[in-house]
């Protein structure tokens, strides 16, 4: 493993980590901003996995607010359903289309929602919208670890408070990350060339990820929701910046 290899595991897994940490979300789109870049596809995406299962699990054990199982359920069951969808469709689905349609939706959405602060609520669907919703993460979790981002939408949609909708973006991601790195295992996704790059993302992220979280208890709802909107729309554009020129130039 090469000097530059190393030194974008470690910048991506501990902005990553802390995005990760304020947030409740968003580890896999901030770290393949950067990892987008340089590494192989398939590490950046078992890397993704890890290092957000990895903060998730850091997170569960140090910021525990809002947590409402009956809300959390329908997410956690259509997710689990999704994910096998996603593990065995990742050899077949050309990452940086996958990237670009994704970059698309975060970049034109997220500032519609972020400058429209006053848009109504989202109250149709009950829980089988919700379970549609997880579904749909699942499969994306699937694709490297993408767990997050339409349940993180959605909640915003919906307008729940921040700690709800911290909870539930949280603990979804966690049982998703787990079930989607299980899957990778036994898939065979995971290989031994790839335990030095686990030995990297893990404590490169750690301190930026409870310093997020210890953020994270101090901000107000209103600054919660720029702040997810805002990391959603950069995320966005970098995903964009990093996939178009390369479907465009092929």
């Amino acid at each position: 493993m090469d000097i530059s290899t190393i030194l974008s595991l470690v910048l991506g897994a501990a902005l990553a980590g802390f995005v990760q940490g304020l947030s409740g979300f968003a580890f896999s789109l901030v770290a393949m901003s950067v990892w987008a870049w340089t590494l192989d596809p398939k590490l950046a995406a078992v890397m993704a996995v890890f290092g957000g299962l990895t903060g998730q699990t850091i997170a569960a054990l140090s910021v525990r607010r809002g947590f409402d199982f009956a809300r959390l359920w329908p997410f956690l069951l259509g997710g689990l359903a999704g994910i096998p969808v996603g593990v065995l469709l990742l050899p077949l689905v050309e990452p940086n289309l996958f990237k670009a349609g994704l970059g698309i939706l975060l970049a034109v959405w997220c500032p519609v929602m972020l400058f429209a602060p006053h848009l109504p609520p989202v109250r149709f669907g009950g829980r089988l919208a919700d379970g549609a919703i997880g579904l749909m993460g699942g499969v994306m979790g699937g694709f490297g670890g993408f767990t997050g981002v339409l349940p993180t939408l959605w909640c915003s949609l919906r307008r729940m408070d921040k700690d709800v909708q911290r909870s539930i973006v949280q603990n979804f991601n966690l049982a998703m990350l787990a079930a989607t790195m299980l899957g990778y295992v036994l898939a065979g996704n995971v290989t031994r060339q790839m335990w030095p790059a686990f030995a990297i993302v893990a404590p490169a992220m750690l301190i930026p990820s409870l310093l997020g979280g210890k953020l994270y208890i101090g901000i107000s709802e209103q600054a919660f929701r720029r702040i997810v909107l805002t990391l959603l729309t950069l995320s966005g554009i970098a995903l964009l910046a990093s996939s178009l020129p390369r479907l465009l130039g092929g």
